[in-house]
């Protein structure tokens, strides 16, 4: 069943756990998260990121990514992620999605505030969320992402500052945030150095859901941590879009191979791997 945002973060809130957010940008990774939210009886959010248009339009997944979630036998969230424009958040809005990421974060905090305020002021009067970031979320050489990361930043200045987090969330009133704490969009080439104790200060000053980008390639030890600090919304794509064609090096080639076949076991590839992160993000 299709719901909204709020009430998919409120699940996570009442159990402390984290929702698990992937982006699906072809049908292969829309039935894969949805047979495994149906598998393991669990609410998910599913994602479309603009940046993503260029594999499959927003107009064409959209209405599909809503079908699915109406269909489903558990609570699914229709999401925008990393809206950067204004004609990308309307058109969600406007097809019906649940919630909207408005992605300001290359801005500066002024203009972020404002463009995010414009965007609050329309998302709420429809009945829909907004997801905004603060700080950037690092994007890794190899793989990935979805954030920008401009070069003169280093890894320190790209973490959110916790008053920053606190005046944004106090002018905006955004639904849910997204902050930088040291993990990265795209596959990581070390081990993540996460800040655990921004998240907690952040979540003490601003008490609304927050958001982990660059959420695949964590250790189970951090998730669980981030967690417990008041993650509650996990965005997850990088290493189950690996899963979908990791599984291809091992295909032995015959005159009878068909794409339907390849087709097929990566979905199933990708679904092992959504699991996985369910559990993982539901402490299991």
């Amino acid at each position: 069943m299709k719901v909204s945002l709020n009430e998919i973060l409120q699940i996570a809130e009442n159990k402390n756990i984290a929702i698990g957010a992937f982006n699906v940008p072809n049908l292969e990774s829309l039935m894969a998260v949805i047979e495994a939210a149906e598998e393991t009886n669990s609410p998910v959010i599913i994602q479309h990121a603009e940046v993503h248009n260029h594999l499959i339009p927003l107009e064409i997944i959209g209405p599909i990514m809503i079908d699915f979630a109406h269909r489903a036998k558990v609570p699914v969230a229709v999401h925008l992620d990393h809206g950067t424009s204004f004609n990308t958040c309307t058109k969600a809005m406007q097809m019906g999605f649940s919630s909207i990421m408005y992605d300001g974060s290359a801005h500066n905090m002024n203009d972020n505030i404002k463009n995010t305020q414009e965007i609050v002021k329309i998302a709420h009067s429809l009945g829909i969320q907004v997801e905004a970031e603060l700080g950037s979320i690092a994007t890794s050489s190899i793989g990935g992402g979805e954030g920008r990361t401009p070069k003169s930043l280093t890894p320190e200045n790209l973490y959110t500052q916790p008053k920053d987090a606190f005046d944004f969330y106090i002018q905006t009133k955004v639904d849910a945030l997204a902050i930088s704490f040291g993990t990265v969009h795209g596959v990581y080439l070390t081990e993540p150095q996460l800040n655990l104790n921004l998240v907690q200060e952040v979540k003490q000053l601003v008490n609304i859901p927050l958001v982990m980008h660059g959420g695949s390639g964590v250790s189970e030890k951090d998730y669980h941590l981030s967690i417990t600090n008041g993650i509650r919304k996990i965005n997850y794509y990088t290493y189950m879009n690996r899963a979908g064609a990791n599984f291809i090096k091992d295909l032995d080639t015959h005159d009878n191979l068909f794409f339907d076949d390849i087709s097929i076991q990566g979905k199933e590839s990708m679904k092992k791997n959504v699991i996985k992160a369910i559990n993982m993000f539901s402490k299991k």
